[in-house]
């Protein structure tokens, strides 16, 4: 495997698309701590409870974080799309028009890591065909 170096560019559209992704998710989980008015009527047609919203926005945060550390950037986009899977299969459960956007997040979260980590270049299957390489 050859070493691969990302350009400035590249490397910026990752850190602006990852930054915007985790301020997303940072607002989603500051709605979740503060509990705004009349969240209970939001969250009764999903069957969460505003009680429980408070582990969701440290788990979210917390997933959040770890895909902020570099060293830790792929374990978090593991944990925030499966965090974002689960938020996906609530909002489709119950007919939500919009049940495809906690996925659209998950992608920009895995774009800006894709950007930024030329280590994922190999694993993912955005490859030079062979011809192109003789």
């Amino acid at each position: 495997m050859e070493s691969q170096t990302v350009s400035k560019g590249k490397r910026w559209a990752g850190y602006v698309i990852s930054g915007l992704s985790s301020l997303f998710l940072f607002l989603s989980a500051t709605g979740k701590f503060v509990q705004p008015e009349g969240m209970e009527q939001y969250l009764e047609p999903l069957a969460w409870r505003a009680d429980q919203m408070i582990m969701l926005g440290i788990i979210q945060v917390t997933c959040v974080v770890l895909y902020l550390i570099p060293q830790t950037a792929v374990l978090g986009a593991v944990l925030v799309t499966g965090y974002l899977g689960g938020a996906t299969a609530t909002n489709l459960r119950i007919d939500d028009p919009f049940f495809f956007f906690p996925a659209i997040i998950g992608v920009f979260f895995w774009l800006g890591l894709y950007l930024r980590e030329p280590r994922l270049w190999e694993l993912l299957p955005f490859r030079k065909s062979q011809r192109a390489r003789l």
